[in-house]
């Protein structure tokens, strides 16, 4: 919980998300609960350009290696962000953007080893990181080619203190790109977007405003759409599930786009998890999902990597 006074936030709930190798977890939430969250108004969603970077909050950069890929990671406290302590999280204000979460170094994994095994390739292709935070899913892809990057966060002062701080640090030559690499990636169309999922579509320069319902065919054909979404460790409230999936339906390039999700089976005190999000993909009946990795490390909460497409 923050330590911040009552006074202070009153009107706002926190809860610490806890991760996969918490052996101390005793929360009394389990995966059916759903903590009855505030009502609070959500900001306004908005286009945060690159050169908004902020510079009164203090970042430093540590390397992470993923299986041989090198990238640069941020760490930025919440602290100096938005006045909170030890919180992961305060529904409608912070959805714990800056930190990194293990499913984003999942997913670089994942990405990386389809690459290989010629399952995949990013070049060429429009790309949106859901969830961003620090944006190393994206990141990645960027420097495999894709042409367009585009990355979106609740909040916009996730993407002005983390997120393009550490994309300007992983392009920059510290992050040991080669010349050409770098030029792909200056080629590229980066843009940043802040904002809930409820209503960021409308600022998706992929994807069609006057779209039809994706559960006909006559909607699918119009859709633009991008390539590849890709999205760690945001399927964790059971209150914002249906609003993500409508998202991921309304941006997806139909007939062949696909999403890569890596999230925890469960999310303990707001009920969340990948199984509670595959089962109303399921009900919807629009698209399929195949999972492409299971991390268990001795600890209760498994980690996945699900693939989604249209069927």
């Amino acid at each position: 919980m923050a330590t911040n006074s009552e006074s202070q936030k009153p009107s706002y709930e926190t809860f610490q998300l806890f991760s996969s190798n918490d052996e101390n977890n005793n929360s009394g939430f389990g995966f059916f609960d759903a903590p009855k969250t505030p009502s609070v108004p959500l900001p306004p969603c908005t286009e945060v350009l690159s050169s908004e970077v902020s510079s009164s909050v203090k970042h430093s950069m540590e390397s992470v290696n993923l299986d041989g890929i090198t990238l640069l990671k941020g760490r930025v406290k919440t602290q100096d962000v938005f006045g909170l302590s030890n919180s992961d999280l305060v529904p409608g204000k912070y959805e714990g953007g800056l930190k990194l979460w293990e499913g984003s170094l999942d997913l670089v994994k994942a990405l990386n080893s389809d690459i290989k095994h010629g399952v995949i390739s990013f070049v060429g292709k429009r790309v949106l990181e859901v969830g961003c935070g620090h944006g190393l899913p994206g990141i990645f892809a960027l420097q495999e080619g894709a042409v367009a990057v585009h990355f979106q966060d609740f909040n916009g002062e996730v993407l002005r203190c983390l997120t393009i701080p550490n994309l300007n640090a992983n392009l920059s030559k510290e992050s040991r790109l080669s010349s050409s690499e770098i030029a792909i990636c200056e080629k590229a169309d980066v843009r940043f977007y802040a904002g809930d999922w409820s209503e960021i579509d409308g600022l998706f320069p992929h994807v069609s405003n006057d779209m039809k319902d994706l559960g006909s065919s006559s909607g699918q054909n119009q859709v633009v759409g991008y390539d590849f979404i890709l999205m760690a460790e945001t399927v964790y409230s059971i209150n914002s599930l249906q609003s993500l999936y409508t998202l991921i339906k309304k941006c997806l390039s139909y007939p062949d786009g696909v999403v890569y999700m890596a999230a925890k089976k469960y999310y303990f005190g707001v009920g969340g998890g990948s199984r509670r999000f595959l089962s109303i993909v399921e009900k919807d009946g629009v698209m399929i999902s195949n999972l492409v990795a299971e991390i268990a490390d001795g600890s209760s909460n498994v980690r996945e990597i699900w693939k989604l497409s249209f069927k």
